[in-house]
């Protein structure tokens, strides 16, 4: 299978069979996501997309993905989704933690996460969307990816790793808004035993932001984003000694076969 990390904390898994499922839809306020991805071209061959949660860096790309692919299934909390039927969007799909959406290929579980979930903060008052939520994919006779979503760290990450038996995980190591290095690094080493881990929910620098006019306006309209830039290598750096598992930056628009 393939892992396309589009910035911050979106990505796309294309499964052996061609499948695309893509997680918190963030295009046009997003720094990081190429041009390319955002056209309308693109949108329409994503077969899935699952929300963790309502924040506009995770939800403010879906009325332009739906509007480009008006049939695709949204995955959401059960609060996040009725928000989104009663703005009149179609296929929505309401679940809660413990809930599996099973395909063709891949069973997908929504897992708990520890962080806050409100949406629409950026178009007027914040409204509660539930709780935040991170997934498991397990991939046909193939890689098990553990999506952690926003979170902070948590025990229960040991029973998601002891119950779905993850290989490839893909943690929140920004700060700031979720835990650290520092705790992402400790998840790795004592709750977690997967072979790969891949840093998000950081934003790129200025150097390597790929829309830097996008970077810009961000950091204007919320200039807390630079708590959260260039973190992924501090991740890296303190799993430098620990062999047991790989740490694997992936720039924005990287796409890597696993």
């Amino acid at each position: 299978m393939k892992i396309l990390r589009l910035g911050h904390a979106m990505y796309v898994f294309t499964s052996a069979a061609g499948n695309k499922y893509l997680i918190d839809p963030f295009f046009d306020m997003n720094p990081g996501c190429p041009e390319e991805y955002t056209r309308e071209s693109y949108l329409k061959t994503i077969d899935c997309v699952f929300l963790t949660h309502g924040h506009f860096d995770h939800t403010s790309g879906l009325d332009k993905l739906k509007e480009a692919n008006p049939e695709v299934m949204v995955v959401a909390s059960y609060e996040l989704a009725l928000i989104l039927m009663q703005k009149g969007m179609k296929n929505i799909m309401p679940i809660n933690l413990g809930g599996c959406v099973p395909f063709s290929d891949v069973n997908v579980t929504m897992v708990q996460a520890r962080h806050s979930s409100s949406y629409g903060e950026t178009e007027g008052a914040p409204i509660y969307a539930g709780e935040s939520a991170g997934y498991v994919f397990e991939f046909d006779k193939d890689q098990t990816i553990y999506h952690s979503g926003d979170t902070n760290i948590m025990l229960d990450m040991e029973l998601i790793q002891d119950l779905y038996e993850p290989t490839v995980a893909i943690l929140s190591s920004g700060g700031h808004m979720t835990m650290g290095p520092r705790e992402a690094a400790y998840a790795v080493k004592h709750l977690l035993n997967v072979g790969i881990v891949i840093p998000s929910h950081t934003f790129t620098s200025k150097e390597k932001a790929v829309r830097p006019n996008v970077l810009d306006h961000l950091l204007e309209a919320f200039p807390v984003i630079s708590k959260m830039m260039d973190k992924d290598n501090d991740l890296k750096e303190l799993l430098e000694d620990y062999e047991q598992t790989d740490v694997v930056v992936l720039e924005c628009g990287e796409e890597r076969r696993f």
